[in-house]
């Protein structure tokens, strides 16, 4: 018998592929996720308010390291794919996936103009019988407390007309072992029917999908996967500010805790947080606390930790200069690295921006070197890079190493260079008088 409510037309068209499928937003989550459904037949058309990545994705040109450059040309070749910038697709859309940007304004308050600007676009062409999902992470309770008005506002009801849900992304830009399909993938839905069909979507490319009890709990359980990060890095980092002033290596105290078997996890300091999960996210949980009368002290002394260490590597570097008889105004410090992470051209929050803007406002003469992100432009930092030469390291005063890529001779650094500060023991084994570690 052929069923024709909306569930089970929904249901039957995913499970045959025949699903056509929209992402709304082609950066480092979206565009992944399109490839891994186009590769397995769906037709996935990609919105972008970029009209520079609308047409390079319909060319079947990659800007995503995540992404290989001959699965999107194969999917893009085979007609897979399409791209617009345009809402005006979205009625021919049986699934929507919102991968959208949510940044926090100076206040650390969250922005949601994306996820409201989005959600309004496609609640003024909604139709009976569409999925929309929220990949962005958020503070829970958005995806029922914002979305599900918006896209209500003309009549149809959330479970019966259309259905609604969220998955947070866990994409780890860079890691070649946990990738979109192989990362266990969370699932809630608004209401019992928009879990049913929301699972039923993800399993098609994803190897688990990890149904929760509502949206509210989905989009709790990627806020704390990142503040469990971002409290445990501001721990390391502050055993680091106190070790410095006792005198102590902080590598030596981790490398030796960290041999111990059970009940304990490796975290590492650093010149400060970067990207746009660790440095932002947490806050969201904390600003949506307050409407519960909770304060998230974690939370908040670890962002106060985090943010301040790009201060301590510029206080650190004044010391280190001094001990040269050099002043920092008017020394030449190079920074290695601008990207948040190692082996990425991502330099996102990156903290080596503020290191940098620090170091410049205390009257140094500024450089980077950088293969993977030659030019920036962020924070109020654009700038440059420069090619990292023996004659670059020797004139340098300082090179202060700020991410630790593997495309860097650090042995070479090491004897070139006349001091280094390194903030992510990227020296380590290489033992030399001129190398102060964070």
């Amino acid at each position: 018998m052929i069923r024709t409510d909306p569930v089970s037309m929904l249901v039957e068209k995913i499970q045959a592929r025949t699903a056509r499928v929209g992402v709304v937003g082609l950066g480092y989550v979206g565009l992944p996720f399109l490839v891994e459904k186009a590769k397995v037949g769906f037709q996935v058309v990609g919105i972008d308010r970029s009209p520079e990545r609308a047409g390079m994705v319909a060319r079947g040109q990659n800007y995503i390291g995540d992404v290989q450059d001959e699965d999107l040309s194969r999917i893009v070749e085979q007609g897979l794919v399409s791209t617009t910038t345009d809402f005006a697709v979205v009625p021919e859309l049986d699934v929507i996936v919102i991968c959208v940007p949510t940044p926090l304004d100076r206040n650390l308050t969250p922005d949601l103009s994306y996820v409201r600007s989005v959600t309004a676009e496609i609640a003024d062409r909604l139709r009976p019988g569409q999925l929309i999902s929220l990949e962005s992470t958020t503070y829970p309770g958005t995806t029922e407390e914002v979305m599900k008005p918006i896209l209500e506002a003309g009549g149809l009801k959330a479970g019966v007309d259309f259905f609604l849900a969220h998955s947070p992304e866990r994409v780890d830009p860079g890691n070649a072992r946990y990738t979109t399909k192989n990362t266990n993938k969370v699932v809630g839905g608004n209401d019992p029917v928009s879990l049913e069909v929301a699972v039923t979507f993800y399993r098609q490319t994803i190897e688990h999908v990890v149904p929760v009890s509502s949206a509210k709990a989905a989009e709790m359980v990627k806020v704390y996967e990142n503040t469990f990060r971002a409290v445990n890095i501001a721990l390391a980092n502050e055993i680091a500010l106190l070790c410095d002033r006792m005198g102590i290596s902080v590598w030596e105290v981790l490398d030796a805790a960290f041999t111990k078997p059970f009940g304990i996890m490796p975290f590492y300091p650093g010149p400060g947080v970067g990207g746009h999960c660790i440095p932002l996210d947490p806050h969201y949980l904390e600003w949506k606390a307050r409407e519960y009368n909770f304060q998230t002290h974690f939370i908040a002394l670890a962002g106060e930790t985090n943010r301040k260490m790009p201060e301590f590597v510029v206080d650190k570097a004044a010391r280190v200069l001094n001990g040269a008889r050099k002043a920092l105004n008017g020394s030449r410090v190079l920074l290695l690295g601008m990207a948040y992470k190692s082996d990425l051209d991502d330099y996102r929050e990156s903290p080596a921006l503020e290191v940098y803007r620090l170091l410049q406002a205390s009257g140094a003469e500024v450089s980077f070197h950088d293969s993977w992100t030659p030019e920036v432009n962020e924070h109020g930092v654009q700038a440059s890079g420069v090619e990292l030469t023996d004659g670059v390291l020797q004139d340098a005063d300082l090179v202060i190493i700020t991410t630790r890529h593997s495309d860097v001779d650090y042995a070479n650094v090491v004897e070139q260079s006349q001091a280094i500060l390194d903030t992510r023991y990227a020296t380590r084994g290489l033992t030399s008088d001129k190398v102060t570690l964070l």
